[in-house]
């Protein structure tokens, strides 16, 4: 496994460029380019907050900066699932020509994706800071830990799916009904206490998307440090993806070719 890592690393231009590339690809030819990923989370949640703050009665100022969190952490989930199993599809003539170690392709669909994390979330921080200036203090220090356990589960779980997007490619529309499904039993628009008060604790305790997005809003919309079970199960999360995608990789890596 050590030699399989080090050979990753060996070709990290490789991958960085990719993922560069992907980037570059995204919003060629855009007027307003990388800034796209600020106006779009910000549209929805202007519109997201205006009517489920009538809603469950909440006030906008509070409830906008926790619609756009759960907007930016989700985008993410679903980009990174959704690319990730077709990970190794589109990068066939690639994996055709070079004996490459085949999980720099899935992890070139998380960099990509991690870039855009990081410029759709300036708009987060920003608005917290004009909005909730009185939050920001040294549980803001927990913001960035968010980064490695976000790229440790999505990095692991995508390239399962990429293994399992080569030979099956129904994949991706399956995948779909999925994260529907896993978007209403997540508190990404709705609130903890929602759940809690229809005795539906398990969603919001035993939900890993939960404790990623409490790693966020605790510091900045509370100015609390996130809880050691937040990084308990998020930790618990990439170990368990981790290892799985290592029992898959060393069953499946010699045959996706076949598959392509």
């Amino acid at each position: 496994m050590a030699r399989y890592f080090s050979s990753v690393w060996k070709i990290r231009y490789f991958w960085t460029h990719l993922a560069l590339s992907d980037l570059r690809a995204r919003w060629r030819r855009s007027y307003f380019g990388m800034l796209w990923t600020v106006l779009q989370p910000l549209g929805l949640t202007a519109l997201l907050s205006v009517v489920f703050g009538k809603i469950f009665h909440s006030d906008i100022a509070d409830y906008a900066p926790y619609i756009l969190s759960g907007i930016v952490l989700w985008d993410f989930v679903t980009a990174s699932i959704l690319g990730g199993c077709l990970s190794f599809v589109q990068a066939d003539a690639y994996i055709k020509q070079y004996p490459h170690p085949l999980a720099i392709y899935s992890l070139r669909t998380i960099l990509t994706n991690l870039a855009v994390f990081l410029c759709a979330n300036t708009a987060l921080i920003i608005w917290v800071l004009l909005w909730k200036p009185q939050n920001f203090g040294w549980s803001w220090l927990a913001v960035p830990t968010i980064l490695p356990l976000l790229v440790f589960i999505a990095w692991p779980l995508a390239t399962i799916l990429a293994y399992i997007g080569a030979r099956f490619r129904d994949l991706p529309p399956a995948l779909t009904l999925v994260l529907q499904a896993l978007w209403f039993v997540s508190p990404i628009y709705f609130e903890p206490k929602i759940f809690r008060g229809a005795g539906l604790d398990a969603l919001v305790d035993g939900n890993p998307i939960y404790h990623l997005l409490q790693i966020v809003r605790a510091p900045l919309l509370n100015g609390e440090w996130p809880s050691l079970a937040n990084y308990g199960f998020a930790c618990a999360t990439a170990v368990g993806l981790s290892v799985l995608a290592v029992l898959v990789g060393s069953l499946s890596e010699k045959k996706v070719i076949y598959y392509l």
